[in-house]
């Protein structure tokens, strides 16, 4: 059986095809485009895998989508619904984008598979995959392992931020989940703004930058932001943060924690930004 995976429209676009289990070949859509973090279709990674496969689109049993945008979409309105009146100029900017777009994903994704296979049956071969499973799924099932534990962790999926799924042979079951707002990766992405990086693409920079620091902080983020429970599971206060309904990560209780505001992206770093 050969499945191609596809993940679009957020950020970093890529495909990925597997025959009989087997990874024939994995490419991101920003190798061949060259625009950095490129979220649009993945044309030409889609492509490149087809012909390492030496296979045509038609050949493919299955294309699988990376999440539900239908349950991300519930997700976004009932956080908007819990925090009102709160967060309008948010709603007021996303919601016309989903009704506009992305809750027709899969109608795009349909008009752009058809350009390769116009005849195919569409319909009852694209798949979709809740967001935390295709996760555990790419983990666990390239792995040398016959039976694991899958630990996923996030910014946020549909609704799940960390999750733990059991895998055995072909099956991956997910068996607990913590929700959004409650998040270990936009807690790392409120770092990464408040450090002056791009959320969803400046993380990276962030860990690189994390050596040359020390950790006088930790206590700080253990006191403050992050109620750490003795089973592991965490919540976060919400108090010091602005992305439920904002327009930003942090807000000004959290500037006053850390003291002083986010750093400019033309501001040079200093110790304060490593540490």
């Amino acid at each position: 059986m050969r499945i191609l995976g596809l993940s679009a429209f957020y950020h970093d676009s890529a495909a990925a095809l597997v025959d009989d289990g087997r990874i024939v070949a994995a490419a991101q859509e920003e190798r061949f485009s060259r625009k950095k973090h490129d979220a649009r279709f993945p044309r030409h990674a889609l492509e490149y895998c087809l012909s390492e496969a030496g296979v045509a689109l038609e050949d493919i049993d299955f294309v699988a989508f990376y999440d539900k945008p239908f349950l991300k979409f519930e997700r976004l309105l009932e956080t908007y619904v819990a925090f009102a009146p709160s967060g309008f100029q948010s709603f007021r900017m996303a919601v016309p984008v989903w009704i506009k777009e992305k809750l027709f994903q899969k109608d795009m994704l349909r008009k752009e598979l058809k350009k390769h296979a116009p005849d195919y049956d569409w319909h009852a071969r694209l798949v979709f995959s809740e967001h935390h499973q295709s996760h555990a799924a790419s983990a666990f099932y390239p792995s040398p392992f016959e039976e694991a534990v899958v630990l996923t962790m996030d910014g946020v999926g549909e609704w799940a931020t960390t999750s733990v799924g059991y895998g055995r042979g072909n099956k991956l079951e997910m068996a607990k989940e913590l929700h959004f707002p409650h998040s270990l990766g936009l807690l790392y992405s409120a770092m990464t703004y408040y450090t002056g990086f791009r959320v969803n693409s400046g993380e990276y920079k962030v860990m690189g930058l994390a050596p040359y620091g020390e950790p006088k902080y930790a206590g700080l983020i253990l006191e403050h932001l992050i109620d750490l429970k003795e089973d592991g599971s965490f919540r976060l206060d919400q108090s010091y943060f602005d992305y439920c309904t904002g327009l930003t990560m942090t807000n000004a209780r959290f500037d006053d924690l850390f003291g002083g505001p986010p750093r400019r992206s033309d501001e040079p770093l200093t110790q304060h930004h490593m540490d």
